[in-house]
């Protein structure tokens, strides 16, 4: 996170893009600059996060990550493996949803159904 480049990001994002945990029903953020946003206020609270995978499935981007929380952070640990699946759709990322493990976040990379989809075009 301290490398990215939050105005090349927003070229990747549809501007009605929407980011989070798979299980709500409404995500949590719902436009590009929300999305933004809670990038750049991770970034100053001393949020990292390293790459460790990309896989494409389809129209789906799995993206491994590393996360390296504050020192002062109330987990009890800093370092912490999470998945984001990427929907792309017009060739603009349209879904970000967040994972704890791989094999969720392939599922749903595989069998690729969003609720999220049908709200965002109403």
């Amino acid at each position: 996170m301290e490398t990215i480049d939050l105005t090349e990001m927003a070229e990747l994002l549809a501007p009605d893009a929407r980011w989070g945990a798979p299980e709500r029903d409404v995500p949590t953020c719902r436009s590009a600059k929300v999305i933004l946003s809670w990038y750049e206020i991770a970034r100053e609270n001393g949020v990292r996060a390293n790459v460790t995978e990309v896989d494409v499935i389809g129209e789906h981007i799995v993206v491994g990550l590393r996360i390296i929380a504050p020192k002062d952070a109330a987990s009890p640990s800093r370092i912490s493996a999470r998945w984001q699946v990427l929907s792309v759709e017009d060739g603009r990322i349209g879904e970000i949803r967040g994972y704890e493990t791989r094999r969720d976040a392939t599922a749903f990379a595989t069998s690729g159904v969003s609720r999220w989809k049908a709200s965002r075009h109403r």
